[in-house]
């Protein structure tokens, strides 16, 4: 892998992956496991957050230990999938500050249409992880880097549960510096540009919609 791509390596990853592609997958379940993904590759994807050294006294010694530093860590979502693995993260780092970002896809270009926006202060100060569950054509992650980066964020990262090369050369043009982690990396995009083998359209199985 490239510096600037992380697929987890992960046989809990794996088995859950798949059992997110299963297409007789619950709702219910298929929520539940896009949180355990995201908890389990989250930790990769937070990896460059930046600690400073601290003073605590153990109940043995006193001790000199890291914690994080800076104003808080944003996660933005793109709606709606994206607000499932917000709340996973949120319970790794609840002091986070949540942006959200409303975009759907063109049926006829695949072309990313933004409806809302909603961003913390301070963009330029805080580390940033976007999240969504799908990195398909890139259209979407590109807009919502657009949006970021004229907000002023400079540090933001990308996480997704599948992507695709399509998806990631999309963003890697645009944005070259930009980490993206992954759960699992597919083989491609098909004609209607969904992931293949991918696992259909991650909003509907996550709400139970059409």
């Amino acid at each position: 892998m490239s510096r600037t791509l992380n697929v987890v390596d992960h046989p809990l990853v794996a088995h859950k992956i798949t059992m997110l592609r299963d297409e007789a997958t619950e709702s219910s379940a298929f929520r539940s496991l896009c949180q355990e993904i995201t908890l389990l590759t989250a930790y990769e994807a937070l990896r460059h957050l930046p600690t400073k050294p601290v003073t605590v006294k153990t109940p043995i010694t006193t001790t000199e230990s890291p914690m994080l530093d800076g104003p808080a860590p944003a996660i933005v979502g793109i709606l709606r999938a994206g607000l499932v693995m917000v709340e996973a993260i949120l319970t790794l780092i609840p002091h986070g500050r949540v942006g959200h970002l409303g975009l759907y896809r063109d049926p006829e270009t695949h072309n990313p249409v933004e409806y809302y926006k909603k961003l913390p202060e301070r963009m330029v100060d805080r580390e940033v992880l976007l999240v969504d569950p799908m990195l398909a054509t890139g259209g979407s992650a590109v807009h919502a880097l657009d949006v970021l980066a004229a907000a002023g964020a400079h540090n933001v990262d990308l996480l997704s549960i599948i992507g695709c090369p399509e998806g990631v050369a999309a963003v890697h043009d645009r944005y070259p510096d930009t980490i993206i982690t992954l759960a699992a990396l597919d083989e491609r995009l098909n004609e209607n540009a969904y992931i293949v083998p991918g696992l259909g359209d991650a909003g509907d199985r996550i709400y139970g919609t059409k």
